[in-house]
């Protein structure tokens, strides 16, 4: 018997979503950082064993969107709670559970199994963490609580033996050797923009996407030309730095991390281009890959 299913990870900004995303692939797939709203898009990770698949999914932190491309993270993030055959909602210790109630209310009627996942364990007393537990058994009193530390990866594999358990009978959706439904360029723009959101302060690094232009892989080394697009001539000045120093900087830590990632040499090339209000432009969003299921003039 086969089993394989959709595991989708939900929650509020900065409580370790993708940390835990990748702690349970075993692979790193999506970025982390301590900002919020690190995470934009869905980002699925593939889990094989001989008799199981799980395809994972992470998703942006839940918020009140202020502009198209804030709207656009939370319909990925909605959508999470309409497919899952498992559903992880993770919050951790310090999390406030009154914001953004209304998708908490989602979640108590999705029918699917739900775990919540208080994360960051190891900060707090077990006193505490006993509270924590009685709150959530009453906020969801269908889901299983599961204390964890993503970062210190306990709880880890105990989580992922009761998924596997509760995954249904099917065939796999992906291949066996499948890691994630993602191509090799996204993961390029993901590494370039979390060496921003790492190096730049205040709105910059949100104002920010990343487009690989060129990916040319030849046998000893591959050869990458990547756009940082932002909305400002100021931003520009800024990511490009004094004598382009801030901008080689970006360049120098993202090519040690792709290197890594793909383990080859890598060449890369990054310009910068002001694209005004791109995260309020639905076409500009498309071409970047985010999804609107509405349409506004």
């Amino acid at each position: 018997m086969h089993r394989a299913g959709f595991v989708n990870i939900v929650g509020n900004p900065n409580v370790g979503k993708s940390t835990l995303m990748n702690a349970l692939v075993g692979e790193r797939i999506s970025i982390i950082t301590s900002k919020a709203q690190t995470t934009r898009h869905r980002i699925m990770g593939i889990v094989n064993g001989e008799d199981f698949q799980i395809v994972y999914s992470d998703t942006p932190g839940v918020l009140k969107p202020n502009y198209k491309l804030q709207e656009s993270m939370r319909e990925f993030s909605d959508s999470a709670l309409k497919d899952a055959d498992i559903l992880l909602y993770v919050t951790d210790v310090a999390d406030n559970c009154e914001k953004n109630a209304d998708f908490l209310e989602k979640v108590k009627h999705i029918g699917s199994k739900t775990f919540v996942i208080i994360n960051k364990i190891d900060l707090i007393d077990e006193q505490r963490l006993l509270k924590l537990v009685d709150f959530w058994h009453t906020a969801l009193p269908e889901a299983e609580i599961v204390p964890i530390s993503a970062q210190e990866r306990f709880g880890i594999s105990q989580l992922l033996k009761r998924i596997v358990e509760l995954l249904p009978e099917s065939p796999p959706y992906f291949d066996k050797d499948a890691l994630t439904d993602r191509p090799e360029r996204f993961f390029v723009n993901e590494i370039i923009r979390e060496k921003i959101l790492l190096c730049y302060d205040k709105e910059v690094p949100y104002s920010v996407e990343v487009a690989v232009e060129e990916f040319k892989e030849e046998e000893n080394i591959i050869n990458i030309s990547a756009v940082i697009y932002c909305e400002r001539d100021s931003q520009k000045g800024i990511i490009i730095g004094k004598n382009g120093l801030a901008i080689k900087k970006i360049g120098s830590a993202a090519r040690k991390d792709i290197e890594a990632f793909f383990q080859k040499k890598v060449f890369l090339q990054l310009y910068v281009k002001v694209e005004k209000d791109w995260r309020n432009r639905e076409n500009k969003l498309r071409n970047f890959g985010y999804t609107l299921s509405h349409k506004q003039s």
